[in-house]
């Protein structure tokens, strides 16, 4: 059931930008159909680069799915466990660390895919491009970020996500 309505609200809040045209032209189809579907997140750590930690930054047991469309469309909605509503504007702040949220179009080349965002949680990365190597095991895939400083956990400086997903029993 819990599922059933995280994937109702994932569906609901990113299906309008499957009619929205993109800037730049026609839509490029995906150019691999391993990737293409609807994954659930598993786990969603971060590795530093300066001591080799792994963080499990969205907690044990992070929520959220990966959706990528057979055009070549992407939509990333994952959160870390235990949000609780936001009552003053620093509670509001913080729950932007507990979650990664965007959609673009996607290429992917060999193990690697690339998606051009035309919209983020963090409006820096509109309009950029984000890469990731991934690896495809039975129904498990995994992501593997470049080295960067991401926003939501700065103070760490350097540091890659390893994020898990397995496929999504209606995909």
């Amino acid at each position: 059931m819990r599922v059933s309505t995280l994937r109702r609200s994932f569906l609901g809040m990113w299906l309008p930008l499957l009619f929205t045209p993109t800037l730049g032209g026609s839509a490029q189809a995906a150019s691999d159909a391993r990737i293409t579907g609807l994954w659930k997140l598993v786990s969603y750590e971060v590795e530093v680069r300066s001591t080799g930690k792994t963080i499990p930054v969205m907690g044990a047991h992070p929520a959220g799915f990966a959706y990528f469309t057979p055009e070549g469309r992407v939509f990333f909605n994952l959160t870390g466990e235990d949000r609780k509503p936001a009552v003053s504007d620093k509670e509001r702040a913080a729950l932007l660390d507990t979650m990664v949220s965007y959609t673009g179009r996607f290429t992917v080349t060999g193990n690697q895919w690339t998606a051009k965002l035309d919209a983020a949680w963090n409006p820096a990365w509109v309009g950029t491009e984000q890469t990731r190597s991934f690896e495809i095991n039975g129904a498990r895939l995994r992501v593997l970020t470049p080295w960067r400083v991401m926003p939501n956990w700065a103070e760490e400086g350097e540091t890659r996500s390893i994020v898990t997903f397995e496929r999504a029993a209606d995909s």
